[in-house]
């Protein structure tokens, strides 16, 4: 299989703050250093949900993406979250993301206001159309409120910027028809959705439990495309229950209390989230401490 223009392994990278909440920019290249070094992924997304970026400005994002870009080079490849539930809003954040030195966009459905599928079509390519940067849709119905459909994503398909989909949807059956009429790659957007959707024809992950497990997750992505299914199986069945336990509550949350306790950047998160409470946190670092992570 050829390479996907994203790579095969991508973190959904959490946006680190000081005590105070201020961006730390230190500990961001800290973090996506090891993103990139030690857990091999081939692309970040910056500002995307597990980044907070409900609760960043449009200036933090700029400057968060220029750092991340300038401290990895050319390493990997930078993604930016650009989503939001209003089109010209959305637009300037792709403008201001491709001026800052990204490699790409992600775009998730605009949400809440639950817009009709040819609204939604509409507001893809309208995006799409910003910039000269590939684009990759998030499909995410629980959050956004409404699915990007079948239809809707074999029509943007032939937009040329319009190369990949981050399926957080949980359909397989409807990943592999979109899969097989068009040519867009296809990421499991749930961590544990990674291998039943290589199994359809997906190419890879948007992770979270990836800060910690990626390195692993690489070899078993390339251990099924290889064609080692048992060694795959495997690997999944051993890391399931931290691509799971990642999501006992909100993700971010998780993933900061594991990365305070590797002694990266501390547990602090932006109002309405919160830390992770003692027990929840103990319970995660126990699952990696159990997966060897």
């Amino acid at each position: 299989m050829s390479q996907p223009r994203f790579g095969r392994l991508l973190t959904a990278m959490v946006t680190p703050f000081t005590a105070d909440g201020v961006i730390d920019l230190a500990e961001a290249r800290k973090l996506a250093a090891h993103l990139v070094d030690q857990q091999h992924n081939d692309a970040l997304v910056i500002n995307g949900t597990t980044g907070e970026s409900p609760t960043t400005t449009d200036a933090e994002k700029a400057e968060l993406v220029a750092t991340v870009v300038d401290e990895i080079g050319d390493r990997a490849l930078v993604v930016a979250g650009v989503g939001s539930n209003d089109t010209r809003h959305t637009i300037e954040l792709a403008r201001q993301a491709a001026e800052a030195g990204a490699s790409g966009l992600l775009v998730v459905t605009p949400y809440y206001s639950k817009p009709p599928q040819d609204a939604v079509a509409a507001h893809f390519r309208a995006v799409a159309d910003a910039t000269e940067l590939p684009m990759m849709l998030y499909d995410i119905p629980h959050r956004a409120g409404v699915p990007i459909e079948t239809e809707t994503l074999i029509a943007v398909a032939s937009h040329p910027r319009i190369v990949a989909v981050k399926d957080a949807k949980g359909n397989p059956v409807a990943s592999a028809a979109v899969i097989a009429a068009t040519g867009l790659d296809y990421y499991a957007g749930d961590d544990g959705y990674t291998l039943p959707l290589l199994a359809v024809g997906g190419v890879g992950v948007v992770g979270t439990s990836t800060h910690f497990t990626g390195a692993r997750t690489k070899v078993m992505i390339e251990r099924f495309l290889s064609g080692d299914l048992a060694g795959a199986i495997a690997d999944n069945a051993a890391l399931l229950p931290v691509f799971t336990g990642v999501f006992a509550t909100q993700g971010c949350m998780l993933v900061k209390a594991g990365l305070a306790a590797r002694g990266f950047t501390p547990a602090v998160l932006r109002a309405p989230l919160l830390p992770a409470s003692e027990a929840q946190a103990a319970a995660f670092v126990a699952l990696l401490d159990a997966a060897g992570l």
